[in-house]
């Protein structure tokens, strides 16, 4: 007989995604990786009873550059953080001549 748990979403998201409109029972906590240290700690809460996770790609505050994200250790914190399906959004916030 199969084991079937309730999802677990998570997302990997840009500078504006910080802020998630009905997030509640929302905390920061750090998830370690043996890859090495993840963007930032992870965002946990439930959205209309579904249970969340928010990792900001870049850090908080837009820290780290795209060539230095350790995807490696972000994908691993967000299964260590009991994450069943990711959906990665993101933009381009410029593109100068």
């Amino acid at each position: 007989m199969a084991h079937h748990t309730n999802p677990v979403l998570g997302i990997i998201g840009g500078s504006g995604v910080y802020d998630i409109d009905g997030l509640t029972n929302k905390e920061w906590k750090r998830v370690e990786s043996p890859f090495g240290e993840p963007s930032d700690e992870l965002l946990f809460g439930e959205l209309d009873g579904q249970k969340l996770v928010f990792l900001p790609r870049h850090g908080r505050g837009h820290r780290i550059p795209p060539s230095e994200l350790n995807y490696r250790a972000n994908i691993d914190a967000m299964k260590r953080a009991g994450v069943t399906e990711i959906v990665s959004v993101s933009a381009v916030g410029s593109l100068k001549e």
